[in-house]
């Protein structure tokens, strides 16, 4: 699933054929058929892979009650730092989906939409706890300011695509972060 996961990561959905899987896993294509059903079934499979890999864990430090200010500053600037450190220059498995393949896809829109919300939830329940503990100003919706953070790390992820310059990245980061109060 990993090597999967990783040929889908690197070309995308349109860009990996089923022989580029059969190499990259080692497994032959008609055991891919059988395991998977499609190369759309083995791509869904891996975008959930990504997601317990990437997403998932995220969700959890969200949720473990460290101080809100910190985790809300720390997750674009880790992004930064994944994106500086990487420098593959693709963006994430979940952004390159919803650029690919949601407007026409609707399994994949179901797992892009369902990682995004996922996460959305997780960081408005962080805002609504620094808020109740004073930690964040009051004054914009924190089911907005869940959807800023999301636009603002899948951007990053976008940009880091582009360029992958840690300071311009950083700064990007900053704008956002000063925007929460």
């Amino acid at each position: 699933m990993e090597a999967a996961l990783d040929a889908f990561h690197a070309k995308g959905y349109e860009g990996t054929s089923v022989q580029d899987l059969v190499v990259a896993t080692g497994v032959g294509r008609g055991s891919l058929y059988a395991a998977f059903d499609s190369k759309e079934g083995l791509y869904l499979a891996a975008m959930d892979r990504y997601r317990e890999k990437h997403a998932l864990p995220l969700i959890d430090i969200l949720r473990a009650g460290a101080p809100a200010r910190e985790l809300i500053r720390e997750e674009p600037l880790d992004t930064v730092d994944t994106i500086a450190q990487d420098g593959s220059r693709r963006a994430c498995l979940i952004v390159g989906a919803a650029m690919e393949r949601i407007s026409h896809d609707p399994k994949v829109a179901a797992h892009v939409r369902a990682t995004t919300t996922s996460l959305e939830d997780a960081l408005y329940e962080v805002i609504v706890g620094a808020r109740s503990k004073g930690e964040l100003p009051a004054g914009r919706s924190p089911r907005d300011l869940a959807r800023y953070l999301i636009v603002t790390i899948h951007g990053l992820r976008v940009r880091g695509a582009i360029n992958p310059d840690r300071a311009s990245l950083a700064a990007v980061a900053e704008v956002a972060l000063d925007a929460l109060g």
